[in-house]
């Protein structure tokens, strides 16, 4: 009887072993049976397995503003990265500051080197002072396009830009027949050695100072592009000089802010002139505020801009200098840039 027992507990215990070695070897599917994996087939020979997919280059641009507190400035800042977003899908654009300072947009070129971006797309402030900076990064093996003004390199970075002669021209030929005989006006130039605010002086020169020696310069000034310095500037004016006829100013942002002085000290019916056509300037001369400016399109320098920019990272394209269009606006067609901007979705 002792015997029979002891044989009936070491089959149980066997049973019970192999229970347990089954339960431990894998986890029941859903349907009841067990599914194992081998060691063979937990090691399958690398060339059995699907390659990866090369990752697609994605290329990196560096947008250098020259002051994003300059509305102009800021409009192309947004029209660039839009242009990137609609357009480019393998392009990242990072927006950098220059602050209006030369050593500001340095360091910014400098790092963009430094972090490897395959771009620089440059608004310069300063035609000769961004010249060196560019070259090393040119030196480097970074691509770099100017934008809304270019740089003094003889030619060696892309360019995209409007005339600056032809711009100031426009308003010029229309002032001619606008501001009264021996008028007096003041000048409100951009930031020295600016090859826009120079060559914007320029054309007011030949076809308006030239033509019209009756006219008065009762003084000029640089504003820096700058609404609160050129505001400054003609506070001061109307308290030295009284009477003022017309405001020449080199682009919008400044003209505006001139304005904003004469409209505060009671002066309505002085006539403006601006560059740039910017929202506000539209809506200016829409009210009758402001007498005409000429269009830089921050859409079509962004446009051509990108694509450029694009071409020389890819290898696609070599430099070259594109110049955009620069219609008048006047109160007669700004309506229709009004509707760009809200297009554009600058206005509400």
């Amino acid at each position: 009887m002792k015997s029979m027992k002891k044989l009936m507990a070491v089959m149980m215990g066997s049973m019970l072993a192999l229970s347990l070695t089954v339960g431990c070897g894998a986890e029941p599917k859903a349907g009841g049976t067990a599914e194992t994996t081998t060691a063979a087939e937990e090691t399958k020979p690398a060339e059995e397995a699907k390659p990866a997919e090369e990752a697609q280059k994605t290329y990196k641009i560096a947008y250098i503003a020259r002051a994003q507190s300059d509305s102009f400035a800021a409009w192309l800042a947004n029209a660039v990265k839009d242009e990137v977003a609609k357009n480019y899908k393998d392009v990242t654009v990072d927006v950098f500051d220059g602050e209006s300072k030369n050593e500001v947009i340095a360091s910014h070129i400098e790092n963009a080197v430094t972090k490897q971006y395959d771009a620089i797309l440059l608004q310069p402030y300063d035609s000769e002072a961004q010249v060196a900076p560019a070259m090393e990064a040119m030196d480097a093996g970074v691509q770099v396009v100017t934008v809304n003004n270019r740089i003094n390199d003889n030619d060696r970075a892309g360019a995209i830009d409007a005339d600056p002669v032809a711009q100031a021209a426009k308003n010029a030929e229309l002032a001619f027949e606008q501001i009264p005989q021996n008028g007096k006006v003041v000048v409100l130039m951009g930031p020295a050695g600016n090859m826009h605010s120079d060559k914007r002086r320029i054309g007011w020169q030949q076809s308006f100072f030239d033509k019209r020696p009756d006219v008065k310069i009762l003084d000029e000034q640089i504003a820096n592009w700058n609404k609160d310095e050129a505001m400054r500037f003609m506070e001061d004016w109307i308290q030295t000089y009284g009477e003022i006829d017309a405001i020449i100013s080199m682009n919008d942002n400044m003209a505006v802010g001139a304005l904003e002085a004469a409209k505060a000290a009671g002066m309505t019916d002085i006539l403006s002139y601006g560059v740039d056509g910017t929202a506000e300037a539209c809506l200016a001369i829409q009210a009758g505020e402001m007498t005409s400016t000429t269009l830089q399109s921050a859409y079509a320098l962004a446009e051509e801009a990108v694509k450029l920019t694009y071409k020389l990272m890819t290898g696609a394209g070599e430099r070259e200098t594109i110049l955009v269009d620069c219609p008048l606006i006047t109160k007669e067609n700004a309506q229709e840039y009004i509707d760009l901007h809200k297009k554009a979705g600058n206005l509400k």
